[in-house]
Formats: C-alpha cells, sequence, structure tokens
C-alpha cells in the first residue's frame, strides 16, 4: 500500500503536464547611471488582486526571468530600497506565452536617499525547497554572545556544554564557514565556535539532505555559517562594545568598502568572558557488594580572543574576478575545576553505606588558541549562469594546553591517613589542511543546468602529550607519555543534471570520494628505543548518489521528494588511543579501528506561502550502519569510555515550521520537530570486557518559538523559548530540559543603537544524562554559564547608497533548481 501511494505520487504530476504556462523576462537599470540594478524585488500581481502570487529578484546584471506564470493579465511591481516603486502591465495568453518588457528604468528616490529610518522587521527566517536560512544579524538575544549561542537560536539545532552542535537530535552534521569547511573539525569545532563572536555572523543555512555538489560528511546534513559581508555601493561600517552580569567584556568594528571594479571588508573584535560551571553525579556499581560514589564539581571558565576578517575581491574585467579572504584568530583561557568524591559500599538492601573513601581533585588548564584561515580564487563568467570558479584555501589550527592535576585522597576514610599526588600534562594540537576547488556551472537553455567539480583536501592532525609526576617537571610518567599523528587524504569528483518539465523539476547527481586515513601513535618506550610503529593506513572508495524531485502544487506550494547517501568519518581525537585523565575515576580514551559510519537519507518536504504565513513541512526517514557511539565500561570503581562502531539505526521525524506576521508589529516563528529513533542490540569485548547494549526504540519530540515585536519609541523585542524532551542514546537516555532568552534593542536614530539582553532567563538550561550497563547505573547532571544579562552599544556610519551588492559568492548554491518565486533553472 505504502509503495502505490508513493508511486502515485510522483507520477501525478505528469497529468497536469499540459496546463499552459508561459514566462515573463526584462532588465532593470538605474534611470541617472544606465547600470543595471541587481537583487532588485519583482512582484507578479493578478489584475484585480492585491496580493502577488510569484516573483523573483533581479540578477547582477539586471535581467530578471519568471517561470510558470499561468494565462491571465498581470501587474509587475518593481521596488528596491532608495528607487521609487515602477510598475509594467503584462499578459499571458495561448499565443504570446514568452514575454520579454524589454528595459525597466527605476528612478532614486531622493528623500530616502538623505535618511533611511528603520520602520519594520525584516525577516529571520526564508525558506527554500532544500535549504532555511536563518537571518542572525538582528537577533537580540545573542548579541555579544559567540556562534554557539547563535546556533543554539536555530530551529532544530541544539548545541551542549561541551559546545557539540546537533541537527535533528543528531550529533553528525558538519559545520562550514561560507560554504566550506575552513579548518572546523570535530576536535576543534567547539573551541573555535565559542571563541567565534556573533556579531561577525549574518545568516545561517541549514541543508538537511545536501546535494552530490556538497560534501557527503554528517549523516545529518549540513550548517553553513555566513559572516558578514555586506556590497552595497560606497563605504560603511559599525563599532560596538558591550559587557555582561559575569564580568565578561565585548569590543569590536568592521568596515566595508564597495565600487564597481574593487569590494573591501575588515572586521576586528575582542572578547574576554567569564563561565561559572557546576555539575553532580551518582553512580551506583553493580557487585557482590555492590558499592556507589557520589561527586559534585565546580569550576570557571575564562576564553578570551582576538578574532579578526578581512578580505578583497577585485573584478578586473568585465567577465573575471580573484579574490582572497583572511580569517584569524588569537587567545588564551584559564580553566579550573575542583572536584570532591566521596564513595563506600552498599547495603544488603542497595541503600548507601557510611563513607569510606574521599577524593579531592583540582584541576588547571591554561590555554592558547591559534588559527587562521586564508582562501585565494579566481572566477570567469561567460555570464551569470555559465561559469568556471577556482579556489585555493589553506587553514591551521594550533592549541597549546597545560594542565596541573592535584589530588587528595583520604583512604581509609576512618583512619585519617591521605595521599597527595600531582601531575602535569603538557599538550598540544596541530592541524592543517590545505584545499584544491574546482565548480563549474552551466545553465543551458531556461528548463536544463549541469554541474560538475573536483575537491581535494588534504590533513594533518599531530597532538603530543607529555606528562611529569612532580612540581619542577623532571620527573616523566611513562605510561601517559604520547604522541599521536593523524593523516587524511581526500579526491571527490561531482556531476549533477537538473531539468524541469513544466511544473515537474528534478535534479540527479553522483558523487564519488577516495580517502585515504593515515595514523599512528606511540609512547616512551617506542620512541627510546627506536621502534616507532609505522602508519596504520586504510583506503576508502565510495560511491554517494543524490535525486531530487519537485512539484509546483500552483504559485505559492511546492512538494519535493529527495534521496542522498551520506556518511559520517571517525575523526581525530577518536581514533587516539591515548587516556584523557582530567577526572582520574572517568577515563576516556579512542579507537583506532573505527571505521565510517553510513546513511541513506529519504525527505520530502511541502512549502506554502500566504501573504503573512508560511508552513514547511518536512517529513524524513533515515537508516544508518555501523552507527559510532560512545559506550562506558567500569574496572573497580573506574569507568572507562571510547567509541565504537556499535550497532544499526533507524531515525524517522516529521519537522513543522511555521512563519507568522500578526498586526504588522509581530513576527512569530514555531519549529515543532517530532522523531522515532531506534538502536539495535550490540555486543563487544574491549581489553577482555564484554560491553553490552539492548535494544532500544523511543518516540521523542522538541519544540522552539521565537517571538519579535515592534514596540513604541522604536523598540524591539525578541523572546525565544525552547524545550527539549527526554531522548534515547546508547547505554542509556537525556532528560528533558527547557530554556528562555530575551532580548531588546533601542534605535536612537540612524546611527546609534543599544541592546539588553538575558541568556537563560529562567536559569534552567543544563544536561542531565543516564548511562546503564551491567557494570554500573550513573545519574550525571551539568550547567554550564547560567543566567547572563548583556548589553551592547553600537554605533554606524557611511554613506551607504542605494545600489544592489554585485555578488554574494559566501552563500550556499541551492540543489540546482530554484524556488517557485526564483523562476529560473
Amino acid at each position: 500500500m505504502k509503495k502505490a501511494i508513493f508511486t502515485l505520487l510522483l507520477l501525478l504530476p505528469l497529468t497536469l503536464l499540459a496546463q499552459v504556462t508561459g514566462t515573463i523576462r526584462g532588465k532593470i537599470i538605474d534611470n541617472d547611471t544606465k547600470e543595471p540594478l541587481g537583487f532588485v524585488t519583482v512582484a507578479l500581481v493578478p489584475q484585480g488582486s492585491k496580493a502577488p502570487t510569484a516573483g523573483c529578484s533581479s540578477n547582477d546584471d539586471g535581467t530578471f526571468l519568471i517561470n510558470n506564470v499561468k494565462e491571465g493579465n498581470y501587474t509587475l511591481q518593481f521596488s528596491f530600497v532608495g528607487y521609487l516603486t515602477d510598475s509594467r502591465s503584462v499578459s499571458i495568453t495561448a499565443g504570446n506565452s514568452k514575454r520579454n518588457i524589454g528595459t525597466i528604468s527605476l528612478k532614486s528616490d531622493k528623500k530616502m536617499l538623505k535618511e533611511v529610518v528603520v520602520t519594520e522587521q525584516r525577516s529571520q527566517m526564508s525558506f527554500e525547497i532544500d535549504k532555511r536560512v536563518f537571518t542572525v544579524d538582528q537577533n537580540i538575544a545573542s548579541t555579544g554572545g559567540s556562534a554557539s549561542d547563535v546556533l543554539a537560536d536555530i530551529p532544530s539545532v541544539e548545541v551542549d556544554n561541551e559546545g557539540t552542535v546537533s541537527l535533528r537530535g543528531s550529533e553528525s552534521v558538519t559545520v562550514w564557514i561560507n560554504g566550506k569547511a575552513s579548518g572546523l573539525t570535530s576536535d576543534n569545532q567547539g573551541d573555535i565556535l565559542q571563541q567565534m563572536p556573533a556579531g561577525s555572523i549574518e545568516k545561517i543555512e541549514v541543508i538537511t539532505n545536501p546535494s552530490a555538489k556538497h560534501s557527503p560528511e554528517g549523516t545529518a546534513g549540513i550548517i553553513n555559517i555566513i559572516l558578514k559581508r555586506d556590497r552595497k555601493a560606497g563605504y560603511y561600517g559599525s563599532v560596538q562594545g558591550g559587557a555582561d552580569s559575569e564580568g565578561g567584556y565585548n569590543a569590536g568594528g568592521n568596515i566595508n568598502y564597495s565600487s564597481g571594479a574593487l569590494d573591501a571588508y575588515a572586521g576586528f573584535n575582542y572578547r574576554n568572558m567569564e563561565f561559572e560551571n557546576e555539575g553532580t553525579t551518582y553512580t551506583r556499581y553493580f557487585g557482590n557488594p555492590g558499592s556507589y560514589q557520589n561527586q559534585w564539581s565546580n569550576g570557571t571558565h575564562g576564553p578570551n580572543n582576538i578574532f579578526v576578517r578581512t578580505g578583497l575581491t577585485w573584478r578586473f574585467t568585465k567577465k573575471d574576478e580573484v579574490y582572497a579572504n583572511l580569517m584569524g584568530m588569537y587567545g588564551k583561557g584559564k580553566h579550573k575545576n575542583n572536584i570532591t568524591a566521596e564513595s563506600g559500599q552498599l547495603d544488603s538492601d542497595g541503600a548507601l553505606g557510611a563513607v569510606t573513601e574521599r577524593r579531592l581533585r583540582s584541576t588547571s588548564q591554561e590555554g592558547s588558541p591559534r588559527m587562521y584561515n586564508i582562501e585565494v580564487g579566481y572566477t570567469h563568467r561567460w555570464s551569470d549562469s555559465h561559469f568556471i570558479d577556482l579556489s585555493f584555501g589553506h587553514h591551521t589550527w594550533q592549541q597549546k594546553r597545560d594542565a596541573t592535576y592535584r589530588q587528595i585522597t583520604e583512604y581509609p576514610l576512618s583512619a585519617g591517613t591521605s595521599h597527595n599526588s600531582y601531575q602535569f600534562q603538557d599538550g598540544e594540537n596541530k592541524s592543517s589542511n590545505f584545499e584544491i576547488k574546482l565548480d563549474y556551472e552551466y545553465k543551458i537553455d531556461e528548463n536544463n543546468r549541469v554541474e560538475a567539480g573536483y575537491k581535494a583536501d588534504f590533513s594533518d592532525d599531530d597532538s603530543p602529550v607529555i606528562t611529569y609526576t612532580d612540581e619542577q617537571h623532571t620527573v616523566l610518567d611513562e605510561s601517559l607519555y604520547n604522541k599521536f599523528r593523524y593523516k587524511q587524504e581526500t579526491h571527490a569528483f561531482y556531476g549533477t543534471y537538473s531539468g524541469r518539465v513544466g511544473k515537474l523539476g528534478y535534479q540527479l547527481g553522483l558523487r564519488g570520494e577516495y580517502w585515504n586515513v593515515r595514523t599512528r601513535s606511540f609512547g616512551w618506550s617506542d620512541e627510546q628505543n627506536g621502534t616507532l610503529p609505522g602508519y596504520n593506513s586504510k583506503d576508502f572508495f565510495e560511491l554517494f548518489p543524490s535525486a531530487f524531485v519537485s512539484y509546483e502544487i500552483s504559485q505559492g506550494q511546492e512538494v519535493q521528494l529527495n534521496y542522498t547517501r551520506r556518511l559520517r568519518r571517525p575523526w581525530g581525537g577518536q581514533l587516539n588511543n591515548f587516556q584523557n585523565i582530567s577526572d582520574s575515576t572517568n577515563i576516556s580514551f579512542g579507537n583506532p579501528n573505527l571505521t565510517p559510519e553510513y546513511s541513506n537519507a529519504y525527505e520530502v518536504n511541502y512549502i506554502k506561502n500566504w501573504k503573512n504565513h508560511t508552513l514547511s513541512i518536512s517529513g524524513y526517514y533515515r537508516t544508518t550502519t555501523d552507527v559510532i557511539e560512545r559506550i562506558s565500561y567500569s574496572q573497580g570503581k573506574v569507568i572507562y569510555t571510547t567509541h565504537e562502531n556499535v550497532a544499526q539505526t533507524q531515525s524517522a521525524g516529521l519537522e513543522i515550521i511555521g512563519k507568522n506576521r500578526l498586526f504588522k508589529i509581530l513576527d512569530l516563528t514555531t519549529t515543532l520537530n517530532l522523531y522515532y529513533y531506534k538502536l539495535d542490540d550490540f555486543k563487544y569485548t574491549i581489553y577482555g570486557q564484554e560491553i553490552t547494549g539492548e535494544a532500544d526504540e523511543n518516540f521523542s519530540w522538541n519544540a522552539r518559538m521565537t517571538a519579535s515585536m515592534m514596540l513604541p519609541w522604536g523598540v524591539t523585542m525578541q523572546a525565544t523559548g525552547r524545550y527539549n524532551a527526554k531522548r534515547i542514546v546508547a547505554q542509556g537516555h537525556r532528560e528533558p530540559s527547557y530554556s528562555v532568552d530575551l532580548g531588546l534593542r533601542k534605535m536612537f536614530n540612524k546611527n546609534w543603537s543599544l541592546s539588553v539582553n538575558v541568556r537563560d532567563l529562567l536559569d534552567s538550561r543544563g544536561w542531565n544524562s543516564v548511562t546503564s550497563n551491567k557494570f554500573f547505573y550513573r545519574d550525571s547532571e551539568s550547567s554550564h554559564g547560567g543566567r547572563r544579562f548583556g548589553f551592547t552599544l553600537t554605533y554606524s556610519f557611511g554613506n551607504m547608497k542605494a545600489q544592489a551588492p554585485k555578488r554574494k559568492p559566501q552563500e550556499m548554491p541551492s540543489s540546482g533548481y530554484d524556488d517557485y518565486g526564483g523562476g529560473e533553472m
């Protein structure tokens, strides 16, 4: 029955292809300069109606095209900030279905150019059939915060207290900056996002099922962070400064310049933050007799860093341009943590017996992260729809981290005796990445397009760790001496073909990837004896197909079916078998035998637009094999945690997003994500320990609502509330959580604005997880940061002219066919 319904959905559009539709094209120029105007809004309004049924934005050369226009009489309306609105009448008939209305000259609105005052809110979310775009540069709640704070406000995205990002409940998600990996890996992603200033971000793109054009990394999809780089004619910029209730402060500025041949930008930000964290853990060890441990922790985390960006684009002919972009970060941070643990035996009835051992452990870490990313490229355009782009990128990340561990163990407690221990760990993570990328795109005609490309990626990660047991750092702990090297080389080719027949759009794509992974880990005796092990080398080759089908039910209403194959590769830290001893009773280490996990993802999307309302419904189903999960076991009272390819999973869900504008002053964005997750049972043996996990399944959900309201006196209010229901993971589950953020912004004039916000208004943001197996039961709860009040004062300046940007190459391209309003294939 299900197959019959699915076949019917695919065949239904073919019965409707005979309807007569037409196209409308033209070109828009500046009435005074005669230069083409891009990004002009073109609305198609049926005569006798006030609401547009279709539309698009003009291209860089001023041209526009609207496809699939039904027979009838229409009014074309042209509008753009700084210009007077204009209109033209046009008709589509069976005998004249391809209309070219010629050149439209827009006149400057002299009065508006003198002073522009913001009088209404800009939409914070836009829908495209293959992605959601969230404009965040006006997000008040995250002003003065970090990129992690911005991502935490995006529907269906979560960020935990360690900076790990998940999408639709899955941590297997790829995060990009400006459409590229930019050196972000699972090793350093949390550090970089928590130190990247929120003020440098323009918008976030969420692509849940990317086509073969994009990397298959991340089974849940791609999150693309687009940094600010407006290209309005003239020069303009802003400076800002702020502080918060916990002693943190920030300052920054940016400037942009754009002319006919040259675009340039530069930005600078400094952040000095202070966070407090605390946690409690109860562990029960099974045995005869059983035992227990109660643990309390508290600490501080104080990162401070400088973040800089600069870039230049030079169009030296009408068809050729070169560009260069640089991003860098330098910082220092201190982390202190204190742990108190008390343990004892369980009584015969399972009650806690007397405390027999107390352990006091203090950790002090100092780190100095450094990062830079440089990209240079060349683009040749035969036309706006026929171009080739070649780029080279180089990224380095270096994190120097020194950690001091002091521990006092009182055992037996009744005897009053104690034992002191000291450890100093000198660690460093150095990674570099070089990328070559070639993309070609050619629109054959109005209904057919091809894309092809090649990408090479070379990564090298070096992570030495040396441990001493005396305060003079002369006595080496040979068992905790480790040098780990991780190298990966990837070569990928892709090709896609997109077409449209009437209201039916489609795209077929195939990506082939070959990659080689080489790892090596050795200790003190290996180095001293000259018996260094060789590299453990693994070669892989996989094909990743994608298929998309879309059908336009009517103007403003579209449905899409798609399929992609994706993977999740284990990252460097997951492959390093060196043990992390920051908590002596909770030791973690990697697994060099991990292999990638693979998934097949299916998705159906439906979008309906009204004048002031938008509804998006997405149903998805994903099967994953060789799932990489975190598993734990115990030896005595020490719990060891590592990663394994444990089992297979199935995920299915329904994501509903509604965007509503009410009473002209209130914007509501509501997201409801319902999902089902099933994990198969598994059994493994690690270091003589048999690790098991029972099959489990559950239904879970999360919801989020963001409300933005225009208040009197130039004040904007924004509130975001979120709730995450209980969710299962390997060997346990995560408890429900909720939080609320609130912000206010006051515009004093066109130059000055003041933002006031509070993160975690209810002081409820935390994480509670339960882990259970045949060895132990653990209930752990932690929080990071807590309620925080902040303010930011911003001053804007410049002689910005009302002219469209030339191009926006940083944005993620679509899957290959435009949404219903764009018209072009």
